[in-house]
């Protein structure tokens, strides 16, 4: 599930930065779920 603002996006990309470190990160999420949050929605493209 992506973020749905650029905050929560940024945030999530902190928090996988810091589990990637070996540190404890503020969501206790795994490595995986936190790069779905902090990766941006595919969205539709136009043509």
């Amino acid at each position: 599930m992506p973020a749905k603002t650029e905050k929560q996006r940024r945030f999530m990309g902190a928090e996988l930065e810091r589990k990637r470190e070996g540190k404890k990160t503020r969501t206790g999420m795994s490595e995986s779920e936190l790069e779905k949050w902090a990766s941006k929605p595919g969205g539709k493209k136009k043509s």
